[in-house]
């Protein structure tokens, strides 16, 4: 395992974050979701993501049962706030000051943790006045609750404002957490070089397309069962966008070039998203210990430039670049 700074901070994480978003509490056991998270320690992942929504705060408490016993020191801990949890009453969403402080302490009971070493607002909330909600990371912060905040999928123009009261408050806004991958381009144009800017990282979720990109999903043919791409839970819809047989056909035609590598497919579309500089970690999630050993593989990888140029050749057709897809799959109304 390889580690890289997290932003303008002195925090390294591990290349690889285990996530266990539609995995723990939902789609896998228990026992099962355990011995992913005790293979990723096995593997040098130091690095673990979740969020209080996942199955509802179940995810968080697995996580937690997860790593008892380990050495806090050794770990970092990121979870989120935001879309809506519990009974979901009114207070029970957003970036509001009340949310936060209630929805942190909740995270640690289930984290069983005194803090996390980085605590997310999973989207932008346009009904809470962006300074009330920095103050209230900065109180978590001083309070001890996190030791740094980050974002997700904000755009360039909000992680920049931002960013901006952070460091007026004193506080540390060192990350985003957005979709990348490399069908799904949309950060490149504006929210990433803004991050270059402001010393902002990227720990990108779906590194391998839901899975498209592990070359599972075959042109003309039905997904197979237990895949992501016939889970109507939720992992259906999202896996759609990319459900394309022209997508499917290119996906299949980058196997020479992982061969070559001595990679798979999935070990070759982490190490492509782990390329870019500004991308600190890359998260997986896994059904099986076995898919966590195999994609930490991608660790320390590095792509000449003629195999990201060949990569390019074949994916970049029916990839989606376009920087409003962030502010257009961010809800437009806190949730309920």
């Amino acid at each position: 395992m390889e580690f890289r700074y997290l932003g303008n901070s002195g925090l390294k994480v591990s290349e690889i974050t285990y996530g266990n978003w539609l995995t723990h509490g939902s789609q896998v056991e228990n026992t099962t979701a355990i011995q992913c998270v005790r293979a990723a320690l096995d593997s040098g992942i130091t690095s673990f993501d979740t969020a209080d929504v996942y199955a509802n705060t179940v995810a968080e408490k697995v996580l937690g049962r997860a790593l008892k016993g380990e050495r806090r020191e050794s770990l970092e801990i990121f979870t989120k706030v935001y879309w809506p949890t519990g009974p979901k009453g009114p207070n029970d969403s957003g970036l509001s000051r009340k949310h936060i402080s209630e929805s942190i302490d909740g995270s640690l009971r289930r984290l069983k943790t005194d803090y996390v070493d980085l605590y997310q607002a999973h989207r932008f909330d346009t009904e809470t006045p962006l300074e009330e909600t920095m103050q209230a990371f900065a109180d978590v912060v001083r309070q001890g609750k996190a030791l740094y905040i980050g974002v997700s999928e904000w755009t360039a123009a909000q992680l920049r404002e931002g960013h901006s009261l952070a460091q007026q408050l004193g506080i540390q806004l060192i990350s985003n957490q957005p979709q990348y991958s490399m069908l799904w381009r949309v950060i490149e144009a504006e929210v990433e070089p803004t991050s270059r800017e402001l010393g902002v990282s990227q720990i990108v979720w779906s590194p391998v397309a839901q899975g498209v990109l592990t070359g599972k999903y075959l042109p003309g043919v039905t997904p197979p069962a237990g895949s992501r791409a016939t889970d109507e839970k939720g992992g259906a819809n999202t896996i759609r966008s990319f459900m394309r047989d022209e997508v499917l056909v290119a996906v299949q035609q980058l196997e020479p070039i992982a061969a070559s590598l001595d990679l798979d497919l999935a070990q070759l579309a982490i190490a492509w998203v782990l390329r870019n500089s500004n991308v600190a970690s890359a998260i997986i999630g896994a059904s099986r210990p076995e898919q966590v050993v195999s994609n930490v593989k991608a660790a320390g990888v590095k792509l000449a430039v003629e195999v990201q140029e060949q990569i390019d050749a074949i994916i970049r057709p029916f990839a989606e670049f376009d920087p409003a897809k962030t502010s257009a799959h961010a809800p437009s109304h806190r949730p309920s």
